[in-house]
C-alpha cells in the first residue's frame, strides 16, 4: 500500500472510530505515551532526599567565555547555567524521560486521541523575580518573541503550533496544525516563560549583559564578563514548596568559572578553584587523578551508571560543499578513522565504537529490517542506498595497529568509484584538483584524536588541515556552516520526534544555527520524521525509528566515535547525595552542602598544605 493510500485509509477510518473516542482530560502531568509514574499528589520526585538542606555553594566550570545573558537568540555566547532563573509551564523527572510534571502549570487539559489543542492552567501563585504575577499573557508573549525573534531553531522547533491565545488570566490555549503528534503538548510545556513587563520595551535580539527577571529558583548574582557567573537562591522563589522542586535547588549560590579550554579547567579544579567535573577524557580519568587530593581521599570519584540512549558523536561532515555531498566520498573517509587502535593506544580500552544514533537503546537498527521496517521504508527504495534493505550499516572495524591497510584499500576502490584517482603526488578529480579538507576545532585536546585520522588520509593522497579556534569564532562558523568537518554529537533520547526535523529535517539544513550541521536534505527522511511524531504506541515508534537509524546510517552524515553508558564525575567532598542516582541524568540539582563535610575538608586541605602536598582546595580561588 503507498504512503499516500495508507494516509487515506485511515482518514476514512476516523469518523467510525469517534463514539469510541476518549473524552479530553485534566491532569497533573502528561505523557507521551502510558501513565505517570506518580499520581496527583505526590510529595517529591524518588531520586531526591526531600530533606536536604539548603545552603552552601556548587562552583562549576565552563569552556571558553560569555558575552550574552540573553539564551534565546542567535547572537553573542550565552553563559552557562542560565536555564536556572527561569521556570517553565512544566518540568521533567530524571526519572521519566518523556512525561512532564506541571511546574507553572497546576494543571493540564488535553485529549488523548486528539493531539490539536492543549489548555495549561497557571498557579495563581506563580511570581517572577522582581515579584510581579506570572499570567497567561506571559506565555502568549513568550512563546510570540521567542518564536519570531529567537534563534531560527525555534522557529522550526514550533513550526506546527498554529496559534497561542489567553482564555482567561490563568489559562492559555495551544492550537496545533494537526492532531496526530501526541509530543507537540509536551513540547511547548518546555518554553521557558519570559516577563513581558521586562521585555515589552526591549530589543530582544540585541543580547548583551542587562541582568534579565526570570521566574525560576534562582537569580543572577554577580559577574565578571567572559571569566565568572553566580547564581542566587532567590529566598522568595515562589514555587520552593512544589513537589517537583522538594529537595532540588538546594545551594545557595552556583557559580560558573570559564576556562580557555579543558586542560586548563583540569589544572583548576585540582587546585580547588571549582568543586565537580565530569571527565570526558578516558586517558586523563585512567592516568591523572593520581593527585594527593584523590589520594588521601579529598576528591571522590564516581563511575555513575546511566540509562540513557548514547549520542552520535563523530566527526561530522558538510553535505553542502563538495566533494562531501558525495556518499561514496563520505563512506570512504570514513574507512580511515581506525577506532579499534584509537581505543586501545589513546583512551584505555574505555569506549565502545558507536554505529547508531540510537546506541545503547532498542531503537537502534539491528541487522536485517524487520518486516515492518520494510513497509515502511519500500515506498522509498529507488531514493534510498541499496544498503538500507541490508543488515544495519556498521561502522568499520580494523586490525588496530594504526593503519589498517584493508580499510585504505576499500577506500580507495570507493574514491575511484566517485571520480578520484592518485596522481602527481595526491588524490585528485578529473579536473586535477586536490581532495583538501579542514577539521575545524575548539577544543586543542581533540587534536590527539584527530591526527591519526589525518595521518591514514594522506595516506589516500587527502591532505586535511586542522584549525583550533576560540570559542566565540568557532560559534559562529558552526552557525553560518562555514567548515568542512567538524566535531559533534547528535542528542538521543528514549523517545525521539519532534527535536529530530531540528537535526535531520531539510528545512533546518539551511537556517543559520540549527542542529543541522550536516545540512542533510531528503524527503525520505522528512518523511519518517513526521511518521515518528506521529507513533501513538511504543511498537510503531521503535519501528519507525530503526528505519530512520537505517537511512542515516546508510548516508554516511558522520565519521561515528565512541561511547560509554556511565557519567565519570570527580567532586571535592563537600556534598551530600541522595541514596541513588536518577535513571536518566546526573541528578546534581539534588545534591546539597554538607556542612560537616566541607568543615572536615577544609581541615584536611590546610593539614595537607601544611604537609607541603600540592593540588589542596583552597575555600575559593581564581582561575590561573
Amino acid at each position: 500500500m503507498s504512503v499516500l493510500l495508507r494516509a487515506l485509509t485511515i482518514s476514512l477510518l476516523l469518523p467510525l472510530a469517534s463514539p469510541l473516542a476518549a473524552a479530553p482530560v485534566t491532569s497533573h502531568a502528561l505523557t507521551l505515551r502510558g501513565a505517570p509514574a506518580l499520581p496527583a499528589g505526590f510529595s517529591h520526585f524518588d531520586y531526591v532526599n526531600p530533606d536536604a538542606p539548603k545552603g552552601g555553594r556548587l562552583r562549576l566550570d565552563g569552556l571558553g567565555t560569555f558575552d550574552s545573558l540573553n539564551q534565546f537568540i542567535n547572537k553573542g555566547i550565552p553563559a552557562d547555567g542560565l536555564s536556572r532563573i527561569y521556570d517553565t509551564l512544566t518540568t521533567s523527572s530524571e526519572d521519566e524521560p518523556m512525561t512532564r510534571y506541571g511546574l507553572l502549570a497546576k494543571s493540564i487539559e488535553h485529549d488523548p486521541d486528539d493531539a490539536s489543542w492543549v489548555i495549561y492552567r497557571l498557579r495563581p501563585e506563580a511570581r517572577f523575580s522582581d515579584g510581579r504575577p506570572v499570567r497567561a499573557r506571559d506565555v502568549v508573549f513568550s512563546f510570540d518573541i521567542i518564536r519570531s525573534q529567537g534563534a531560527p531553531a525555534y522557529k522550526a522547533y514550533f513550526a506546527d503550533v498554529a496559534s497561542v491565545e489567553a482564555l482567561d488570566p490563568l489559562t492559555v490555549r495551544f492550537r496545533f496544525r494537526g492532531k496526530d503528534n501526541h509530543e507537540l503538548p509536551m513540547i511547548v510545556g518546555e518554553l521557558p516563560i519570559l516577563p513581558e513587563h521586562y521585555w515589552r520595551k526591549r530589543d530582544f535580539t540585541r543580547g548583551g549583559l542587562d541582568i534579565p527577571v526570570g521566574s525560576g529558583p534562582y537569580v543572577i548574582g554577580s559577574l565578571e564578563p567572559g571569566r565568572r557567573i553566580s547564581y542566587r537562591r532567590n529566598p522568595e522563589y515562589w514555587g520552593r514548596d512544589l513537589a517537583v522542586n522538594r529537595g532540588q535547588y538546594n545551594f545557595d549560590e552556583v557559580s560558573y568559572v570559564f576556562y580557555r579550554d579543558s586542560g586548563v579547567a583540569f589544572e583548576g579544579f585540582k587546585a580547588g578553584q571549582f568543586d565537580l567535573r565530569q571527565e570526558n577524557k578516558a586517558k586523563t580519568w585512567a592516568t591523572e587523578y593520581r593527585f594527593p587530593a584523590v589520594r588521601d581521599g579529598r576528591v571522590v570519584l564516581l563511575e555513575q551508571q546511566h540509562q540513557n540512549p548514547s549520542p552520535m558523536q563523530g566527526f561530522a561532515f558538510n553535505l553542502r560543499r563538495q566533494p562531501l555531498d558525495d556518499r561514496r566520498v563520505r563512506e570512504a573517509l570514513s574507512q580511515a578513522f581506525d577506532f579499534e587502535w584509537a581505543n586501545r593506544a589513546l583512551f584505555y580500552g574505555a569506549y565502545r565504537r558507536t554505529h547508531s544514533y540510537f546506541d545503547n537503546s532498542e531503537l537502534a537498527a539491528r541487522g536485517e529490517p524487520a518486516a515492518a521496517e520494510r513497509r515502511l521504508l519500500e515506498p522509498w527504495r529507488k531514493q534510498l542506498p541499496a544498503a538500507v534493505f541490508g543488515p544495519a550499516v556498521m561502522a568499520p572495524v580494523s586490525r588496530g595497529d594504526g593503519y589498517d591497510r584493508d580499510n585504505l584499500l576499500r577506500a580507495q576502490a570507493m574514491l575511484k568509484a566517485a571520480g578520484w584517482h592518485y596522481r602527481d603526488g595526491a588524490l585528485r578529480n578529473a579536473a586535477g584538483q586536490a581532495m583538501q579538507l579542514e577539521m575545524l576545532l575548539v577544543q586543542p585536546e581533540f587534536e590527539r584524536i584527530v591526527q591519526p585520522l589525518k595521518r591514514n588520509l594522506a595516506r589516500l593522497g587527502i591532505r586535511l588541515d586542522i584549525r583550533i579556534l576560540d570559542a566565540a569564532q568557532y560559534i559562529e562558523r558552526l552557525r553560518q556552516f562555514d567548515f568542512d568537518l567538524t566535531v559533534t554529537g547528535v542528542p538521543a533520547s528514549l523517545s525521539p520526534g519532534n527535536e529530530l526535523w531540528g537535526y535531520f529535517g531539510s528545512q533546518a539544513a539551511d537556517s543559520p544555527g540549527s542542529g543541522n550541521l550536516m545540512g542533510l536534505k531528503s524527503p525520505v527522511v522528512d518523511a519518517l520524521i513526521g511518521q515518528i511524531t506521529r507513533a501513538r504506541t511504543r511498537e510503531e515508534l521503535v519501528t519507525e525509528v530503526r528505519a530512520l537509524d537505517r537511512v542515516l546510517r546508510a548516508e554516511w552524515l558522520m565519521i561515528p566515535q565512541f561511547h560509554i553508558p556511565t557519567y565519570r564525575i570527580a567532586r571535592w567532598d563537600r556534598f551530600g547525595l541522595p541514596e541513588r542516582p536518577p535513571r536518566h541524568g546526573t541528578g546534581i540539582d539534588a545534591w546539597w552542602w554538607d556542612a560537616a563535610r566541607a568543615a572536615r575538608l577544609e581541615r584536611r586541605s590546610r593539614a595537607a598544605a601544611d604537609d607541603g602536598a600540592a593540588d589542596t582546595a583552597p575555600a575559593s580561588g581564581e582561575p590561573r
